[in-house]
């Protein structure tokens, strides 16, 4: 029995242990860049031998390119709705709820993805040419059928998406500014969940959806 386990306890190892690289390295690349940050002081971080990150990422820009990408799946599945909502109360609401709980959980993340785009994505300049070229699409042909269907007002849906994106990322990458004007400390849940229905409340009513869908 014993010998049955071990290779799932060797999996666990292997996935406890990426996903300590994995945290630490968002952390640091979100302070330092792809540039100031250095596989040391990601290890120091995950308080892992720096080995044991060249044994599962075998450069930094490997290992930048994941945080990257991981970042960005979690923003794929939070937009899962839209392929399955009738609307876009549902869809989009969803979406805003989903994008902003990854803000508020993951916020490092955030900052990398944001730090990287402003520079002119030198790393990931060939991911934003196909999978973010490709989900953009699949989520504007959503909101067309939706307008085609009376259910939102006639906008430019490329536009609606920069201001979701640009409106839930704010609460991770401006995360200082908002407990800076929030006397010093973070949202607190209440406050985290007002957030969230006024943002939702604002999108939806400016594009015209709830008048159409209540």
């Amino acid at each position: 029995m014993p010998q049955a386990n071990r290779p799932s306890r060797k999996h666990d190892i292997r996935q406890e242990n990426e996903r300590q690289i994995l945290d630490a390295a968002e952390k640091v690349f979100a302070e330092a860049g792809f540039g100031g940050a250095t596989m040391q002081l990601i290890a120091d971080l995950a308080g892992l031998p720096k080995a044991n990150l060249h044994y599962y990422f075998a450069t930094k820009e490997a290992l930048y390119r994941q945080v990257v990408q991981s970042i960005f799946q979690d923003w794929l599945k939070a937009a899962d709705s839209f392929d399955a909502a009738p609307g876009p109360v549902e869809g989009i609401g969803a979406y805003i709820d989903a994008k902003m709980e990854i803000s508020r959980r993951h916020p490092a993340g955030s900052k990398v993805w944001a730090s990287e785009v402003m520079h002119r994505a030198p790393v990931i300049q060939d991911y934003l040419e196909t999978t973010l070229v490709e989900w953009t699409e699949g989520r504007i042909r959503v909101i067309r059928r939706w307008i085609d269907e009376g259910k939102m007002d006639a906008i430019d849906p490329h536009h609606l998406l920069y201001m979701l994106w640009a409106t839930t990322q704010h609460y991770a990458d401006f995360g200082h500014q908002i407990e800076t004007l929030n006397g010093g400390n973070p949202l607190s849940e209440a406050q985290w969940q007002a957030a969230k229905a006024s943002v939702t409340s604002i999108i939806l009513r400016g594009i015209g959806a709830t008048k159409r869908e209540a």
